[in-house]
């Protein structure tokens, strides 16, 4: 991704679902810069796909995720 290509304008959201998908949208932004050749991703995601412990390691990045925007919006309180 390039540097110069903003997306992420705040942490801020309306609720709770929202702040839930800006979490997988966090995650997957993290993949892409992690993994930038799409070919090498798209052949890395059959494996991660069909494995119990690669989709639990997904579901663990994008509850930290979570947990960090759930703070920057005080809970939704």
């Amino acid at each position: 991704m390039k540097q110069n290509q903003l997306w992420l304008n705040s942490l801020i959201t309306s609720n709770p679902q929202e702040g839930f998908e800006l979490a997988i949208k966090l995650s997957r932004m993290g993949v892409k810069s992690t993994q930038p050749d799409m070919e090498v991703l798209k052949k890395l995601r059959v494996e991660y796909a069909n494995s119990a412990s690669g989709l639990t390691m997904a579901s663990h990045v994008i509850a930290v995720n979570f947990q960090t925007i759930s703070a920057a919006n005080n809970y939704w309180r």
